[in-house]
């Protein structure tokens, strides 16, 4: 990792647009796109097109659009500064929330690598036919990893070369699925563009918030601001810093464009042929195929087959032959491959540590595939593994927005007033959507008696304050911190007594909430 941060590619001095210059400038955004393109996404995608066919694909085009407002931030971060976003955080927070800004993103990130290796394992056993193990593939997921990013000490041009052929490799892998399906055309771009979803109920609502929390990655947003710096520029010169950031602009903006229609084509294979099919309809199909392996996975019965990215490998089997089954698995492959490898970096940038990293994720994972049972209970943590990541959203964009509107840390390139609203805005709206889909899914698991809400009262009210004191930083911090202390410890009692009567549960002893209270305003400020 020194190795990257200490050879920066070299940038081409001439004046005025030039092919070969985006050329030099080309690579960190594509690094980047491959958080859309991970296990998770593909899931997300395959999800999406087996329960509302192709009525949410303006969903997936808005999520990308967003994703690229954010990672648009997250370079000019990076190349206007000079530092990545964990270090500006190090340096701009107090001590006490700055860790607890590292721990939630080191959880974001484990869950990212947990689903990644996952995907990658899965992939393993269905190129072999299930002769190796899930756990054997976790372990060759993480081994194969650390050899990959070892390229990096011949330069990290080939190193972006790498990660080049895995996102081609995806792309016509699931092309190719996309091909052989042969998709309504007209469905398609009806999707894309018409924000609509007739017939719709709360499963298809849940589906486009699924969609949303599944591509906008807290980790990507840390990862983009430290690639950025492989690029050498003369921060001293304003041009040289305006080239970089129009340049990097084009680039992240290219590299999402193909991630959407890797996104697209595989929402629209399962759309035209796994939407409203029951297990009988695919069993039957298995059958006539006769050597597919797993047939087992869709019963004999009438209820609605369900997807995920194990399941729709032998869905294409059965329906399309066993070569669609392993094109797809090579696809699965490369993206838990790649994805892999960028959340090892996202790790390295945020501990400076790269084997703990690794490590920190290998355990839970490994403990996961062998105490699971089977393959089919292993898909299914991508959802609790989505839930997490949704709620350490927060975590990385209220500092994205902090920092870029900042004139101390970006100078005379700080967010407009009207940007900063505007990504205020939709930053918000992304968060109460996660938040919403948490709240959903931990109701629809655990219930809603009494003693669950307590139970969970009080590490929400937490979380909450925390949130909001990240929203505090932005309005304040950078302005008038001084005057903001004296506000909080001079109404200390008034904001006890909000704190008491908003808190949603009377079996919480109101003593600890007032210890808690305190505590925030002692270490945080």
């Amino acid at each position: 990792m020194n190795n990257f941060l200490d050879s920066e590619n070299m940038v081409d001095n001439e004046d005025g647009f030039s092919f070969r210059k985006l050329w030099a400038f080309t690579g960190p955004g594509f690094l980047m796109s491959i958080a859309y393109l991970d296990p998770g996404n593909i899931e997300s995608d395959l999800q999406s097109g087996s329960h509302a066919a192709y009525k949410l694909l303006w969903v997936l085009l808005c999520a990308h659009i967003i994703g690229f407002l954010l990672q648009r931030l997250s370079s000019r971060l990076g190349v206007v500064s000079g530092h990545h976003m964990a270090e500006i955080a190090y340096y701009y927070y107090p001590k006490v929330p700055r860790y607890i800004l590292w721990i939630m993103i080191e959880i974001a990130i484990i869950g990212s690598d947990m689903q990644e290796v996952i995907g990658t394992s899965i992939a393993f056993f269905l190129l072999s036919n299930g002769f190796i193990p899930l756990y054997l593939g976790v372990l060759i997921t993480t081994l194969d990893t650390l050899l990959f990013l070892f390229l990096d000490v011949y330069g990290f041009r080939k190193l972006e070369g790498l990660f080049a052929f895995l996102i081609t490799t995806m792309a016509f892998t699931f092309g190719y699925e996309y091909v052989i399906v042969k998709p309504n055309q007209f469905d398609v771009i009806k999707g894309m563009f018409v924000p609509f979803c007739e017939g719709c109920g709360r499963e298809e609502f849940l589906q486009a918030v699924g969609i949303i929390g599944a591509v906008i990655m807290p980790h990507n947003l840390y990862l983009h601001s430290a690639l950025v710096k492989s690029r050498n520029v003369d921060r001293k010169k304003t041009k040289d810093v305006k080239e970089a950031n129009f340049y990097f602009f084009i680039e992240s903006g290219v590299a999402l464009i193909c991630s959407f229609f890797v996104n697209l084509f595989v929402v629209a294979v399962f759309a035209h042929g796994f939407f409203q099919k029951t297990n009988y309809d695919v069993r039957g199909d298995c059958d006539k195929r006769g050597n597919i392996p797993d047939p087992e996975s869709f019963p004999y019965n009438n209820e609605t087959a369900e997807s995920d990215i194990y399941k729709g490998g032998i869905f294409l089997g059965c329906e399309f032959g066993l070569a669609a089954m392993y094109v797809w698995a090579v696809g699965i492959w490369a993206a838990g491959q790649s994805s892999t490898m960028t959340g090892t970096y996202a790790g390295q940038f945020v501990m400076e540590v790269i084997l703990v990293t690794r490590a920190i994720a290998i355990v839970p994972t490994m403990f996961v595939a062998l105490t699971l049972n089977g393959v089919r209970d292993l898909t299914g943590m991508n959802d609790f593994l989505n839930c997490v990541q949704m709620i350490q959203l927060p975590f990385a964009l209220i500092p994205i927005i902090t920092f870029t509107s900042s004139k101390r840390v970006m100078h005379g390139f700080k967010n407009s007033s009207s940007f900063q609203i505007f990504s205020f805005v939709i930053s918000l709206i992304v968060i109460m959507i996660n938040l919403y889909f948490f709240y959903d899914y931990v109701i629809s698991r655990l219930g809603s008696k009494w003693y669950i809400l307590c139970a969970l009262s009080l590490p929400t009210i937490i979380y909450m304050i925390f949130v909001l004191y990240l929203v505090f930083f932005i309005c304040f911090y950078f302005k008038n911190s001084i005057k903001f202390r004296i506000f909080l410890f001079k109404n200390k009692t008034y904001l006890e007594n909000i704190i008491l009567n908003i808190c949603p549960c009377r079996h919480v002893d109101k003593n600890l909430l007032v210890l808690v209270f305190h505590f925030f305003i002692s270490f945080f400020f």
